[in-house]
């Protein structure tokens, strides 16, 4: 057999990407936030009024499976930063890690039925296990090919500006269409759950096929592999202090946003009595996500990355509090109002964060004279997974402190414990998040400025 050839990179002269390659990875992003948000909207949900769960149990079945993302995150960023194949080094998880991924997610979604709470929340745990790791395993890989696709600081915003544009309406498609699909079985909600666990598994597959078949690594050979050891290599990861930085920030982001987004069913079907409005709130707050999300990176560009981040985080503060404070005294339609303002915040987050990470990954790969993209996106997605699974337990255990029953009248406690959890402990968690990284201090000028000297001392 003849030695198999990689495709050359496919990228415009002057080191530009081409609008094919852009498409082609940002639509992996599809299916990755169809999973994100079917887990961060309906987890807690399915849980505790599909599966029969109680709160808290859930909670700390989802808590558990985060826990376990500490020990397999980084050690798929770990090995992926040292993979060499005929496809590369990311591309093979891409590859072999779909399938795995479709039946996880199915299969999560077709919970059996339990005679105990406890086997409830065991098989739960499990499951989530096996589901985290199987999106890891493709996730973590993807994510890691954003820095080595472009070095350019401008051309990686445009690039996550594609992938955060399919992010979106794999997060429309996750918030909008799971009741639709579950309607499907008519009254059956474990048979319209299976439904939903079939045909997201199976987008989410496709999606990350595309990105596989249509994106071309760089030629690898060249490339200096990290001789550190599995713990040394993270334990470098945290000596940088712009990126410890920028993934707290991140983290606060992703747990206010999940906070907002699990108790969001519940604020619909419990304080207005009309479960199905949740549907038609999500749309309107991502749809106007996705419009936003080139407006803020031309916003970006022009007044910088940080800035907007601040900005998209200011948003989504005051819109808490504007439901916590307004929204049980003004009625649905004012929550929907704030909504479509929500939207504008989510939208303009979705970019910064993921185009200031190529940048600090970049200036560490020339500072240390190694690259080890894996390892800052392993610990990138494990933190995004705990801010996701510690968001998701702590609403579903104050809860059931606050004496939540599934599918019956709340006490006044539990109807004031979900305004809690949608108003002022997400904004708290906002403004935190907003001053942290008021100083992060690798802006344009600066990363040009490193470029330059690196370019000075090799040429």
């Amino acid at each position: 057999m003849g030695k198999r050839t990689e495709i050359a990179p496919t990228k415009a002269p002057g080191g530009k990407l081409t609008f094919g390659t852009k498409l082609g990875f940002g639509i992996g992003d599809l299916g990755g936030n169809l999973f994100f948000t079917a887990m961060g909207f309906w987890s807690l949900n399915y849980l505790t009024d599909t599966v029969g769960i109680p709160a808290v149990a859930a909670g700390i079945a989802i808590m558990v499976a985060k826990i376990w993302d500490a020990v397999i995150d980084p050690f798929i960023g770990y090995i992926s930063d040292r993979t060499r194949s005929p496809w590369g080094r990311r591309r093979p998880y891409l590859l072999f890690g779909a399938l795995p991924l479709f039946l996880a997610m199915w299969y999560f979604f077709s919970a059996p039925h339990f005679n105990t709470t406890a086997g409830g929340a065991f098989w739960a745990a499990l499951m989530l296990c096996v589901l985290n790791t199987a999106y890891s395993l493709v996730n973590i890989p993807y994510g890691a090919l954003t820095p080595e696709l472009t070095k350019d600081f401008k051309e990686r915003t445009s690039l996550n500006g594609f992938r955060f544009s399919s992010a979106v309406i794999g997060t429309i498609l996750g918030a909008a269409i799971v009741l639709p699909i579950v309607s499907l079985a008519g009254g059956d909600k474990h048979r319209g759950f299976s439904y939903v666990g079939f045909i997201f598994g199976l987008v989410m597959a496709a999606t990350i096929l595309i990105t596989f078949f249509s994106v071309r690594e760089p030629d690898h050979a060249g490339i200096t592999k990290s001789k550190e050891k599995f713990l040394a290599t993270y334990l470098a990861v945290f000596k940088d202090r712009t990126y410890v930085r920028l993934l707290i920030v991140y983290a606060c982001n992703l747990t206010g946003l999940t906070m907002v987004q699990t108790i969001l069913v519940y604020y619909f079907k419990y304080l207005y009595q009309n479960e199905g409005m949740t549907t038609i709130a999500m749309i309107m707050l991502l749809v106007t996500a996705m419009v936003c999300i080139p407006i803020s990176v031309a916003v970006a560009k022009r007044i910088g990355k940080k800035r907007t981040y601040q900005l998209a985080l200011g948003i989504l503060a005051f819109s808490c509090m504007a439901i916590f404070s307004l929204g049980h005294i003004l009625g649905m339609n004012f929550t929907l109002a704030v909504m479509l303002f929500a939207g504008i915040g989510i939208g303009f987050g979705y970019v910064p964060p993921f185009a200031m990470l190529p940048d600090v990954v970049e200036v560490d790969a020339i500072r240390t004279r190694t690259r080890k993209e894996g390892a800052f996106y392993g610990m990138w997605t494990f933190v995004a997974q705990l801010g996701v699974g510690l968001a998701t337990a702590l609403a579903g255990t104050f809860l059931g402190w606050a004496g939540f029953v599934a599918d019956a009248v709340q006490n006044p406690a539990t109807l004031f414990t979900i305004r809690l959890i949608i108003g002022p402990i997400p904004a708290v968690i906002f403004i935190a998040a907003i001053i942290l990284i008021d100083r992060y201090p690798l802006d344009e000028k600066a990363y040009d400025a490193i470029l330059l000297e690196e370019n000075a001392k090799t040429n």
